[in-house]
């Protein structure tokens, strides 16, 4: 009866000290990625095809906000907006996979060699001022200093509260651990298992670095867990992938293949990476021995599949290969939220790319337009098939995009957070109201052609004309690449919109003074649809210059 009310005390000590070493690790975590998720955005925005610049990128960036799981959700996100290639993707999958491994020597350096209690109560205090103050930058880093003190803390009462090796409560554990090579395949499960459920390999690396140094597990027990973490972290890109398009599906099982294909590589060669681990870190710091092994097998595992990443794509675009043309165009953007750290400011990268993606999209639909009016001869029959699948797509896009941002807002409560969001809300809508306009002026072409519809004879040349000057904004937009525009760019956007107004104004009254003289009524109620819904054009783009303006 002593010994079950013991287990139990012990357990619910264990859950509190574990609630707090995670609750500390989202702390952290988010704290990091609110201070620097703009800069990790140009770094990867940075990426060249590369595959040694992307796996540096990948290192840095997961290094710095000790998430490789967020590192890679955002990777399938870029691939799913179109905006980094499947071979740019492995390279900074890579590179994450290495990077993630920091974690293990900031816990083995610090964690056991000091009190960590004395070390974590002075560290929130240094934290929670910081954490209440006003100042965003002050706030995340108040936050990420906060999240590192509780982390410790966790730490260091799990590691008091697990029984001594020759308890009574873990002496099964002895048996499975003499097992041979059983042994290190139930102990790589046990890993792939914990990690999956607690969604963080680094908090997996936490508890069986603990393990390790409490001696409740052995060296080799330990190392197979560690193996086996790398394979549960998978977890985050399979849910990332889920219902995205066929690339970022690919990109999700890139990271699955790879870190499995690693593990399994290091299982053959078990025995030397032991050893290498030791040689590293000679003696009997356990800790920094197990630290050492995960550094060691990731980079070595990168180092022997960095040279066959172009076939490392290939095998993937075998294995998930295009289903239908369909599933192509039917938008979706999964939401991730299933995992230890708050991915909002990494989901909102994500929303971000996909919005850039829509700028291109509606700008393309426009310049359609632009090549008739260049070529009026040119048939439209499979342009407007095209432009309906696209101004469909834009549709959904605004459906899928304003929830997605709506999620994000409500896990970020932040005041910048918020207004961001808003502003990339409005500009979604402003860019599907440009995408119903672009698809009606080709059906107005269709018409005109179809109809054999005539223009008065300086008509094609304004409409050109008019249309340039849009066109000019549609890039003065593109190239604002949603950051805040200067006060130079946003005087020439008002400049624009109040050339295109007054054109619009000049051309109507041309139109209808031809009409009242009784000349060609269908081409000129046809001219003047045609004018307004390019006139609309220039205010939804000078609505979005506004709102990166307000928002931003």
């Amino acid at each position: 009866m002593h010994l079950v009310q013991q287990v139990i005390s012990s357990l619910f000590t264990l859950l509190g000290s574990l609630g707090l070493f995670l609750l500390g690790m989202r702390m952290m975590s988010d704290g990091l990625q609110k201070a620097s998720s703009e800069r990790m955005e140009s770094i990867l925005n940075g990426l060249t095809s590369n595959r040694y610049m992307a796996l540096f990128t990948g290192f840095i960036v997961t290094a710095i906000i000790q998430s490789s799981s967020a590192t890679t959700v955002m990777v399938v996100g870029f691939v799913n907006a179109g905006l980094m290639t499947l071979a740019q993707s492995i390279g900074v999958i890579m590179g994450a996979n290495i990077g993630t491994t920091i974690t293990g020597w900031i816990v083995s350096i610090l964690g056991f060699k000091v009190s960590m209690t004395s070390l974590a109560i002075p560290i929130i205090g240094v934290g929670m001022p910081l954490f209440f103050s006003k100042v965003s930058i002050r706030r995340h880093w108040g936050e990420v200093i906060l999240g590192f003190g509780l982390l410790f803390l966790g730490l260091g009462e799990m590691k008091h509260i697990f029984p001594k090796p020759d308890a009574e409560a873990v002496s099964f554990l002895a048996p499975l651990s003499n097992m041979g090579f059983l042994s290190t395949i139930i102990f790589l499960l046990a890993g792939t298992l914990l990690t999956v459920v607690v969604h963080s390999s680094s908090a997996s690396m936490a508890i069986t670095l603990t393990l390790a140094y409490g001696e409740i597990i052995p060296f080799e027990s330990a190392a197979a867990m560690i193996l086996g973490s790398n394979i549960g972290t998978t977890i985050d890109a399979f849910l990332a992938g889920l219902g995205a398009r066929l690339n970022a599906r690919r990109a999700a099982f890139v990271h699955i293949l790879f870190n499995i294909a690693g593990s399994v590589v290091a299982l053959f060669f078990f025995r030397p990476y032991l050893a290498l681990a030791k040689l590293i870190i000679p003696g009997n710091d356990v800790t920094a021995q197990l630290a050492a092994f995960h550094t060691s097998f990731n980079v070595i595992n990168t180092i022997l599949f960095i040279g066959f990443v172009p076939q490392i794509a290939k095998l993937v675009e075998k294995l998930i290969h295009k289903e239908d043309e369909e599933d192509e165009i039917k938008y979706r953007i999964e939401y991730v939220e299933r995992t230890l750290q708050n991915v909002a400011d990494f989901n909102m990268i994500r929303g971000r790319k996909e919005v850039s993606d829509m700028i291109n999209r509606v700008e393309i639909m426009f310049s359609h337009f632009v090549s008739f009016i260049n070529d009026p001869k040119r048939k439209l029959d499979d342009v407007l098939m095209e432009q309906k699948k696209q101004e469909d797509l834009t549709d959904q896009m605004e459906e899928e995009l304003t929830k997605f941002f709506m999620r994000c807002s409500a896990d970020n409560q932040d005041l910048d957070f918020q207004t961001k969001i808003s502003s990339l809300i409005r500009i979604v809508n402003e860019l599907e109201s440009i995408g119903d306009s672009c698809f009606n002026l080709l059906v107005l072409a269709n018409k005109k052609q179809s109809k054999k519809i005539t223009f008065h004879e300086k008509a094609f040349k304004e409409i050109r004309s008019y249309s340039e000057e849009v066109q000019k904004f549609l890039l003065l937009i593109k190239d604002y690449n949603l950051e805040v525009p200067d006060e130079d760019s946003l005087k020439k956007a008002y400049e624009l919109e109040k050339s295109i107004n007054k054109q619009r104004k000049s051309l109507k009254k041309r139109a209808q003074q031809k009409m009242t003289g009784g000349e060609n009524i269908k081409g000129e109620l046809l001219f003047i649809d045609m004018i307004r819904y390019i006139e609309h054009i220039g205010d939804y783009c000078l609505n979005i210059a506004q709102a990166l303006k307000e928002g931003y």
